[in-house]
């Protein structure tokens, strides 16, 4: 079923969204001082091409400066990103097919608008 639900999601939103977070983090990267903010941008864009089979977690040990650095993502770059998936979900929930991949778009708004001190795990 995540196969499945992971191609339908790469077709009708995930590359879109991927293609966002990269061009994010190669402007991040192409200035050397957010470069950490690049990274995490890279990693996001992977999880928002293969959604389905794994989660995003709190990494241990993540304190002041990723929350320092997520209030610095979320005035560069971290709104644009959230309201792309707040559109692409409510979009897809206007069909019966696309009503679980518009939750999962809802379900990457808290780590578009924070993504420093996150880590992306498989489910069990």
């Amino acid at each position: 079923m995540r196969l499945i639900l992971n191609v339908i999601w790469l077709v009708l939103s995930g590359f879109w969204l991927a293609v966002g977070y990269v061009l994010a983090g190669i402007v991040c990267c192409v200035l050397i001082i957010t470069i950490p903010w690049g990274l995490a941008s890279f990693r996001i864009a992977n999880y928002a091409l293969w959604p389905f089979g794994r989660t995003v977690v709190d990494r241990p040990g993540a304190g002041a400066p990723s929350l320092l650095g997520n209030v610095i993502w979320i005035v560069v770059a971290g709104v644009w990103l959230a309201i792309g998936h707040i559109v692409t979900g409510l979009a897809l929930c206007v069909t019966i097919i696309g009503i679980p991949l518009g939750i999962a778009n809802f379900k990457l708004v808290p780590v578009s608008l924070m993504p420093l001190g996150k880590e992306i795990v498989p489910v069990p």
